[in-house]
């Protein structure tokens, strides 16, 4: 299901005006209402595309890479581009609710703010512990964050009675493939993708319910996410338009070696369709766009260039989507 954030927001309203009526003259009513959506959040997985576009520059139609998957409450957060903390809100999130972070790989369309997402989130009403997944060197960045902060973090402690941020923040590193976090109901798996030069990347499978989703981080055709994605509802891919690489690079000064890099390290049409494929997923969610500011380029035309090699089920990504699995 894709719930339209517009849409979302019409009837955020309405739900609004409703909830402050009952309050005065059917409080019961309101009580059912509270409980059927508590019910509604604790069923399956809400996945939302909170910014979708590819690369480290600031975009004016798309938000840097993030998602967010919602499981019983809590808030697993893949990737943390510039923005995330207000991506977070926009799609109607509390930022209470985060519990988990992953990083597929550090470059800085997926980390730039990896510790301002906590910091904002503890500033907020966030008061529990956080896991955070990634590669080297997550401990180190994880400690420096904190140290670039500490005036803030020390302050708001000392005048506001806030617990200690550097005792909530729990990072764990990984350096291979496998499950990496296990709950007894939700189950996180990970396998190294083709990213080069930076090494490991990572692609990411959460599975709950009998449902799974799967991120697949920066990567050019890899056989390690097919084996990972193998049957899953939703895989989300990244994904490269090679023809429209020229007029992206047109005023890049070191453009031949950035090409270079988009060719070896990200997906074209092709070795998407041929992932999606192989792996007999339900249903592919392109996002993560190379070009990601190119209005010129419609949905279909993203569908088109995947579409000889993928049969199934294709979704074009835009910032705050909803889908369910």
């Amino acid at each position: 299901m894709i719930t339209n954030p517009h849409r979302r927001q019409f009837l955020d309203r309405r739900f609004f005006m409703l909830s402050s009526f009952s309050a005065y003259f059917i409080p019961s009513f309101t009580q059912a209402l509270n409980v059927e959506a508590d019910t509604e959040v604790s069923n399956g997985m809400r996945l939302f595309l909170l910014g979708t576009a590819g690369g480290p520059t600031p975009k004016k139609n798309r938000a840097a890479p993030s998602q967010v998957i919602v499981i019983e409450g809590e808030a697993f957060v893949i990737d943390c581009g510039n923005g995330v903390a207000q991506q977070f809100v926009k799609a109607g999130l509390k930022l209470s609710s985060l519990r988990h972070i992953f990083i597929t790989h550090h470059h800085s369309d997926h980390n730039a703010d990896y510790g301002n997402l906590m910091l904002l989130a503890w500033a907020a009403d966030l008061n529990h512990a956080i896991d955070t997944y990634g590669p080297q060197p997550l401990s180190q960045m994880t400690k420096l964050f904190l140290q670039m902060n500490s005036y803030d973090i020390r302050t708001r402690i000392e005048d506001e009675g806030r617990a200690d941020l550097a005792k909530m923040i729990h990072p764990h590193e990984i350096s291979r493939d496998g499950v990496i976090f296990d709950n007894g109901r939700t189950q996180v798996r990970c396998a190294r993708v083709v990213h080069p030069p930076v090494k490991p990347s990572f692609a990411y499978r959460f599975d709950h319910q009998g449902k799974s989703i799967v991120i697949s981080g920066d990567t050019s055709y890899s056989e390690n996410l097919i084996k990972l994605a193998e049957g899953a509802d939703i895989l989300v891919h990244e994904v490269m338009y090679t023809k429209a690489l020229d007029k992206l690079l047109a005023s890049e000064a070191q453009a031949t070696r950035l090409k270079q890099h988009l060719l070896a390290s990200h997906s074209n049409f092709e070795q998407v369709g041929r992932v999606a494929t192989a792996a007999k997923v339900k249903k592919l969610v392109l996002s993560h766009f190379v070009p990601g500011d190119d209005t010129s380029i419609g949905d279909q035309e993203w569908i088109d260039g995947v579409r000889p090699y993928f049969d199934g089920e294709i979704i074009v990504a835009h910032d705050l989507m909803e889908l369910r699995a």
